[in-house]
């Protein structure tokens, strides 16, 4: 057998790589269509442009995502938005957010890995969520008041965020929410304030989370995992601590 399966594990990291990287880039390509081709004036296209490169992807690749994405690219994207929402195992509700160029394909996959997944279950849910902007941000001074900070940019609530251990040292990092309608001024005035913005975008807040055992988290942790590995899915709002 010799070392086959450095190969197999190779491909499917790889893979995954690969999967990353595309939707990376069609977020980037929905910011520049939405907003426009400017970072400095679309706080949604900032923070897609931040992620890509903290993942690596390269100068070119974002550069082609933006200009087919505001439409000077050659043929414009033509992406759908579309939600599924459930249940997970165990009954914790889920939100699945979409971004494909085919519903029909998408949906009938999507509710194939519902049903590959015990007990998991298509099912309205968005009752459940919270539908806000959520800002995450970072700022190198480490004394300042979050609370403070999200008033001042007239956000509605915070949260403390927990960073990487590549930015951990000397930063401080929040989690902002505001209205879905106030997300890109929060966005501007937490920049303005010098935060360092790495997610601006609309988001589905839990207003509960229902108590499952370690077990239960490690299966529904699986179920999302397999979720998220498809490649149309965008996000994935789970009430799960």
């Amino acid at each position: 057998m010799g070392a086959q399966w450095k190969q197999k594990w190779r491909e499917l990291a790889a893979d995954q790589k690969g999967k990353l990287v595309g939707k990376l880039t069609r977020e980037i390509q929905v910011a520049a269509r939405l907003g426009g081709a400017d970072p400095d004036l679309n706080a949604r296209l900032f923070a897609a442009i931040a992620a890509a490169r903290k993942q690596s992807v390269t100068r070119d690749s974002i550069e082609r995502a933006i200009a087919k994405g505001s439409g000077v690219g050659g043929e414009p994207v033509n992406y759908q938005t579309v939600i599924f929402e459930g249940f997970t195992p165990h009954r914790v509700p889920v939100m699945v957010e979409c971004l494909t160029d085919n519903n029909n394909r998408t949906s009938s996959e999507v509710k194939v890995l519902f049903k590959a997944g015990s007990m998991g279950t298509p099912g309205s849910v968005a009752w459940m969520f919270e539908h806000c902007g959520l800002i995450e941000a970072q700022h190198k001074d480490k004394s300042l008041d979050i609370e403070v900070a999200a008033l001042e940019a007239e956000a509605d609530n915070v949260e403390p965020l927990e960073l990487d251990d590549d930015d951990a040292a000397g930063h401080i990092g929040a989690r902002f929410f505001c209205q879905t309608t106030s997300l890109d001024t929060v966005t501007k005035a937490l920049k303005a304030a010098g935060w360092n913005v790495t997610t601006s975008e609309l988001h589905y807040r839990p207003k509960d989370y229902p108590e499952i055992s370690e077990a239960q988290h490690e299966e529904v942790t699986g179920f999302l995992q397999n979720l998220d590995g498809h490649a149309d899915v965008h996000r994935i709002y789970a009430a799960l601590k």
